[in-house]
C-alpha cells in the first residue's frame, strides 16, 4: 500500500492563518490533485479558534486576546472554541471517504478516527474514552476536541486538538462564557472539567513522543507507513490562495454574527441539594452551560449533561427532551429532568446581554 504524507511540525509554532491553510488544503490535494492522506501534526502560536458557526465576538473578548498577545481566528470546521498553543498538539487529516477502515457517515468517521488517538493515548499511559459529541475524555474530564467537514465529495477535514498542557486561566480571560461569572470559582469548575496529558501522567512529557505515538497509532489503525514530506507547488498555492482570500480576510473571520450573547446564572433548592447554572445563549441556542452547586455527582455525568445541551434549543421542551435523552436515575443525588430542566429555565430568565 501507499504510504501517507506527513507535515510534521512541533517546533516552530505557526500563525492561525498559516495552520488553517494547510489544513483546508488537505482534503482539496486529494480530490483535486491526486494525493494520497496527508496527516498534518503541528503546534500554533497562542490563539483561540472558533468553530465555523460561531459568533467570533460573542465567543471570545477580543480586547483581552490583543492585549495577551493571542491570536484569534474561524477554522473551517464545526464545534465550539479552541485555545491553542506550543502545549497542544493540533492535527489536520485529509481522508478519502471511502478510505479502507474508516467507518461509514459522520459518526462512523468520529468513531474510527477517535479510536485512533485512543490508541495514542494509551500508549502514552493515559486511558481514555470517547464522549459524544467530539470530546476524547479521561475520567469525566476533556483532554481533547474533534471536529470535522466534508470539504470534497469525496475526502473529509477532520481536526483534533490533544491537550498536553494547558492554560486556565488565559481560557478564563479571553472567553466569553459563565466561568467569567464565577470569578475564584472559575478554575475550579475548569480544572473539573479539563485535564492533560501532563496532569494524568504527573510529569512533563515531549511534544515529540505524543506526536510519534499519534503517527504509530494511524499506522496500526490503517495498516500504512509514513513518508515526511512537505506540500507541493500545487499545495502551496492553495495554502497561499486560503491565507489571502480566508484566514486574513475581516469578511472571513467576523461571518456568522448572531444575535447578541447574553449570560445568565441561576439558583434552584433541590432535595439533592443547591443546584447553580451558569449559561450563555448565542440567540435562542446554547453556547456554554456549567452546573455546579452542593449537589452528589460524579464529573463524568455533569459533562455529558453539559454536552447533551451544548449548541441545543434553548426552549423548555427542547432542554427536557435532550436531557431525557442521557438521563439515567440518580444521574444528580435527589434531581430529576424536570427540577434540572427547571434550574435552567430560571437561569434564561436572568440572562443580561455580554
Amino acid at each position: 500500500m501507499y504510504p501517507w504524507r506527513l507535515f510534521e511540525d512541533t517546533i516552530n509554532p505557526v500563525s492561525t492563518a498559516v495552520g488553517l491553510s494547510i489544513d483546508d488544503t488537505l482534503p482539496l490535494s486529494l480530490a483535486r490533485h491526486g494525493s494520497p492522506p496527508i496527516l498534518h501534526l503541528y503546534i500554533f502560536k497562542p490563539s483561540a479558534i472558533v468553530g465555523k458557526y460561531q459568533d467570533i465576538e460573542a465567543a471570545l473578548r477580543l480586547d483581552r486576546c490583543r492585549s495577551n498577545g493571542v491570536e484569534y481566528n474561524r477554522r473551517s470546521t464545526g464545534g465550539g472554541t479552541v485555545i491553542m498553543g506550543p502545549k497542544v498538539v493540533a492535527l489536520g487529516l485529509g481522508i478519502d471517504i471511502d478510505q479502507p477502515g474508516l467507518k461509514k457517515g459522520i459518526g462512523g468517521i468520529f468513531e474510527s478516527l477517535s479510536a485512533v488517538l485512543i490508541k495514542a493515548l494509551e500508549d502514552l499511559g493515559v486511558d481514555a474514552g470517547f464522549r459524544p459529541k467530539n470530546d476524547l475524555e479521561v475520567d469525566g474530564k476533556k483532554i481533547a476536541g474533534l471536529s470535522a467537514a466534508l470539504e470534497t465529495e469525496k475526502a473529509i477535514l477532520f481536526h483534533a486538538s490533544m491537550l498536553v498542557d494547558f492554560d486556565i486561566p488565559l481560557m478564563l480571560d479571553i472567553m466569553h462564557q459563565p466561568p467569567l461569572k464565577l470569578y475564584d470559582k472559575g478554575y475550579s469548575c475548569f480544572s473539573q472539567r479539563i485535564t492533560t496529558i501532563t496532569e494524568q501522567l504527573g510529569h512533563d512529557i515531549n511534544m515529540e513522543r505524543v506526536v510519534k505515538a499519534i503517527e504509530n497509532a494511524f499506522s496500526q489503525k490503517f495498516g500504512v507507513t509514513f513518508e515526511n514530506d512537505e506540500p507541493d507547488l500545487w499545495e502551496k498555492k492553495s495554502i497561499e490562495d486560503l491565507i489571502n482570500t480566508r484566514y486574513t480576510n475581516p469578511a472571513w473571520i467576523f461571518s456568522h454574527k448572531h444575535p447578541r450573547s447574553k449570560m445568565g446564572m441561576g439558583e434552584f433548592k433541590t432535595p439533592g441539594g443547591l443546584l447553580e447554572i451558569y449559561l450563555s445563549l448565542a440567540g435562542n441556542t446554547i453556547e456554554h452551560i456549567i452546573l455546579t452547586g452542593d449537589f452528589f455527582s460524579t464529573t463524568k455525568d455533569i459533562n455529558l449533561l453539559e454536552s447533551s445541551l451544548k449548541w441545543s434549543s434553548a426552549k423548555r421542551e427542547k432542554i427536557e427532551e435532550r436531557l431525557s435523552e442521557v438521563w439515567r436515575e440518580d444521574m444528580i443525588y435527589g434531581v430529576n429532568v424536570s427540577t434540572l430542566t427547571e434550574a435552567i429555565v430560571k437561569a434564561k430568565e436572568n440572562l443580561v446581554n455580554i
